[in-house]
């Protein structure tokens, strides 16, 4: 699981964010299932950042999210986000030059299905 928060951040503000974003890094990647986690900022604006943070899986991205001093930290940060998805599953990785093909785990009708819908629409569509 990989998060990807894009943010624009004004020149002045720049010190206090990587601040916030360090601290939010350090809580992030001492939880069970945080593998990594980088904050880069763009080379052609200097306004604009990205966070990515790596999970081995959504459980572990839900777990690590779930304390007390996370939420506190990290999600209000979050919030502060590009509007925009920011949770994406892998297909394919990529390491020493072997690409490895991950199978899916997003359901093939997942943009289909409403909310309550797991088992089936009450009424057909």
């Amino acid at each position: 699981m990989l998060l990807v928060c894009r943010f624009t951040v004004p020149v002045s503000e720049v010190p206090a964010f990587t601040a916030r974003v360090g601290r939010a890094l350090e809580l992030l990647t001492a939880r069970p299932g945080c593998r990594r986690g980088a904050l880069g900022r763009s080379t052609d604006e200097e306004d604009l950042f990205v966070l990515t943070v790596e999970f081995d899986s959504v459980v572990a991205y839900r777990r690590a999210l779930s304390p007390f001093e996370v939420r506190e930290h990290v999600v209000p940060l979050l919030s502060e986000a590009v509007a925009e998805p920011a949770a994406f599953e892998p297909l394919l990785v990529a390491d020493g030059g072997a690409v490895d093909r991950l199978t899916s785990l997003v359901a093939a009708d997942a943009g289909t299905v409403r909310l309550g819908e797991a088992a089936g629409p009450t009424t057909p569509r």
